[in-house]
């Protein structure tokens, strides 16, 4: 199949077609996401300034769950957002540095991660990304 350069809408559906499957593909991953050994059956504790009001404890893997599903709908907002048709390419640009640096806010959670590969990774330039 011979492209004619000058068709650019073909090229460009072919290319949002190509990405698009390699995101579901990504997305689709059956793999599960794993907690650090260390973590596993602790706890995270938040205080309060007042100490006499008590500690909030949550269970690390319930923490852990609720980063995890944090992290899949930031990637399948950049999957919507890559995907829309009505947005321009420099608004999809826009809205695409946000989600990038949403994931670096987030590389403090690293820690917890059994895999480096599940790690947040953000655009390198900041003191957390």
């Amino acid at each position: 199949m011979a492209l004619d350069l000058t068709d650019l809408e073909k090229i460009d559906r072919i290319v949002r077609n190509a990405v698009k499957d390699a995101l579901d593909t990504e997305l689709a991953s059956d793999e599960p996401v794993e907690l650090g050994g260390r973590w596993e059956g602790g706890k995270v504790e938040i205080w309060p300034r007042d100490v006499s009001l008590g500690a909030k404890e949550i269970p690390i893997d319930v923490f852990f769950h609720k980063i995890v599903m944090l992290r899949d709908r930031l990637r399948v907002l950049e999957q919507q957002i890559n995907g829309h048709a009505k947005l321009s390419d420099e608004d999809k640009v826009h809205l695409q540095q946000y989600v990038t640096r949403c994931y670096g806010s987030l590389t403090t959670f690293n820690a917890l991660f059994k895999r480096r590969e599940d790690h947040f990774k953000g655009t390198g330039g900041g003191k957390d990304d």
